[in-house]
């Protein structure tokens, strides 16, 4: 009886760990609606951004501001799952060193992500908005200089 006991306490434990894993790393799939390749055109240049799935946790994006020839901003970001929180990591080309700054995520729902990180210089928001027909609104805001500012995208999936 005390063998039964034991075996039943020990599978249970196996599989609530089991479901641990997987509700850790389903977050990430409230992102999932992000990959793919988007396009804002405008006439003060055309910004991208294209983002892939690597792997169950972790997403990634290469975002290009161009003017003509000129690339006047190119940014590498991160999207990773780490534990129960999502994590978004942007390298811009030119700042912090090339080192990466971190986001933590605040908001992820199906048509939402919110990332903050009240520490940095400009932006401390990152909001990333799912909308009708193939849209999606990137969003940055913060103190810039001692002023609120908010900057706003909106691309098209391409």
């Amino acid at each position: 009886m005390l063998q039964k006991t034991t075996l039943i306490v020990l599978l249970l434990a196996i599989v609530s760990c089991k479901k641990a894993e997987t509700v850790e790393k389903d977050k990430i799939k409230l992102a999932d609606w992000l990959i793919g390749n988007w396009e804002n055109k405008s006439p003060d240049g055309i910004l991208t951004e294209n983002w892939k799935k690597v792997n169950d946790s972790t997403f990634s994006a290469v975002s290009l501001f161009i003017k003509g020839k000129d690339t006047l901003h190119s940014e590498k970001i991160i999207l990773s799952q780490q534990g129960e929180m999502l994590m978004y990591s942007a390298t811009v080309n030119g700042q912090n060193n090339d080192k990466a700054i971190d986001f933590p995520s605040t908001t992820e729902t199906e048509n939402k992500l919110i990332f903050e990180n009240p520490s940095h210089d400009y932006p401390q928001k990152i909001t990333y908005s799912k909308g009708a027909n193939n849209t999606l609104t990137a969003e940055i805001s913060g103190d810039l200089r001692g002023k609120k500012t908010t900057e706003r995208f909106i691309m098209v999936k391409k």
